[in-house]
């Protein structure tokens, strides 16, 4: 399992969903949670519908050729199936590592097993700094982490 919102989807969110594909092999299943509209509008920036990230998602793991079956489930909150479903692995960033502890501690109070976390590096921009999508939206960096010029007074 990975979750997020994805938008805009940049290097950080594909080395995310990269690793999850890995973690599964050809006979896994991916599982992706993707914070519904009424979640992800507690973000600090526009966020585009969830039926556009979805449609971007879907393109860049078709456009990847991932050979392990996948799915893309709406996540409500910060949980979304994870507290209940039968599964591996989840895969989180660093920024992300505290929620999937507090699955698995929540897990384990409902009586089901712990799973596996596997945490990636966050991928840094070209000035050292992580790329993320408040960056992006600020102005300060595109998809890949490339510094954009200061936006003109």
């Amino acid at each position: 399992m990975v979750g997020g919102t994805f938008d805009p989807l940049h290097d950080g969110h594909k080395r995310l969903i990269s690793r999850s594909f890995e973690i599964a092999g050809k006979d896994g299943l991916v599982v992706i949670g993707l914070t519904t509209d009424s979640f992800a509008s507690k973000k600090s920036h526009p966020i585009q519908s969830f039926d556009g990230r979805r449609a971007d998602l879907t393109d860049f793991i078709l456009q990847s050729r991932y050979s392990a079956p996948w799915v893309v489930e709406p996540l409500q909150d910060r949980f979304g199936s994870a507290l209940d479903a039968d599964f591996d692995a989840i895969v989180v960033s660093e920024e992300t590592l505290p929620v999937a502890m507090e699955i698995n501690r929540l897990r384990k109070e409902r009586g089901c097993r712990k799973v596996d976390i596997h945490q990636i590096s966050c991928v840094l921009a070209e000035d050292g700094r992580w790329i993320s999508s408040t960056r992006i939206y600020k102005g300060e960096i595109d998809i890949h982490g490339h510094v954009l010029p200061e936006k003109q007074a």
